[in-house]
């Protein structure tokens, strides 16, 4: 039950109708799918390790919501690392309300405030998070190349987190046609297609989160499908994290559930890996 429905939210599938494919209620079927992303957060903790190869990240934000389009944007910064396309990490924020503004919308946002306060923009917190993430993992390295586009904040957070005296940072315009000739391809494509297998990130979708952490929580299960089980491309043989240099085989679905993992990277006794 747990490898079918993990199949099922990674292609694509809401709660609702996996639910009605696996039989379950949709709110026993919701805290089966939480407790399975919980599970997978913690794997994707103790499976990680120093980048090998000709490492280089790139680094770009989407945007997407909760509950409310209009009133409740949300950023969703993803660093990955360019030539395996593993996923190092990926997190939400939250957005102040922005675009064009009539009264119908003014008065929406102003109901809002009423109710829960201003809406921060955390882009800056939340990139900054995601790149310590990083941090461990290319340590390591005597120099580190990372691939933005030209936002403006991004140069003095990459230096904070990776040190100016080793970060070669490279920046493309977002203008630019989003092609295979782009720079930025491997983190667009990524982008595609977390937004293709992830409902919760489409941008007009029935499946959007209605909380922030329940994204969040989603993206972990995501993520370790990606790195550890699907081939980096469909002509691979070889996942993101074993080109990576981080596994030394393709995990099959079933073992992303079959051993515990809250016991940490230094006491865990057993990982799919050794089995």
């Amino acid at each position: 039950m747990n490898q079918a429905l993990i199949k099922l939210l990674v292609s694509g599938v809401g709660l609702r109708q996996s639910s009605r494919i696996l039989g379950l209620s949709r709110r026993c079927l919701a805290i089966k799918a939480r407790k399975i992303c919980v599970h997978l957060a913690h794997m994707n903790q103790n499976l990680r390790g120093q980048l090998k190869g000709n490492v280089c990240l790139q680094l770009d934000e989407i945007e997407t919501y909760e509950t409310k389009r209009r009133e409740r944007p949300v950023t969703f910064p993803i660093l990955i690392e360019k030539n395996s396309r593993f996923i190092l990490w990926g997190e939400s924020g939250t957005l102040s309300p922005r675009g064009k503004m009539n009264e119908r919308r003014k008065m929406a946002i102003e109901a809002e405030i009423r109710e829960f306060g201003v809406r921060r923009d955390e882009s800056k917190e939340t990139v900054r998070r995601t790149l310590r993430h990083a941090i461990p993992l290319v340590k390591h390295l005597p120099y580190l190349r990372v691939q933005t586009d030209e936002k403006s904040t991004y140069p003095g957070l990459l230096k904070a987190a990776f040190g100016a005296e080793r970060l070669l940072h490279q920046t493309t315009s977002s203008k630019i046609e989003r092609n295979i000739q782009n720079p930025l391809f491997p983190i667009n494509q990524t982008e595609a297609i977390a937004r293709d297998l992830m409902g919760r990130l489409r941008r007009e979708s029935w499946l959007v989160s209605k909380r922030r952490r329940f994204l969040d929580q989603a993206f972990q299960m995501f993520m370790a499908w990606k790195n550890y089980v699907r081939p980096r491309f469909n002509r691979d043989q070889e996942t993101p994290a074993m080109l990576a240099g981080l596994v030394g085989r393709r995990l099959k679905p079933g073992e992303l559930v079959g051993w515990r993992q809250d016991f940490g990277q230094r006491k865990l006794p057993i990982v799919p890996l050794v089995a």
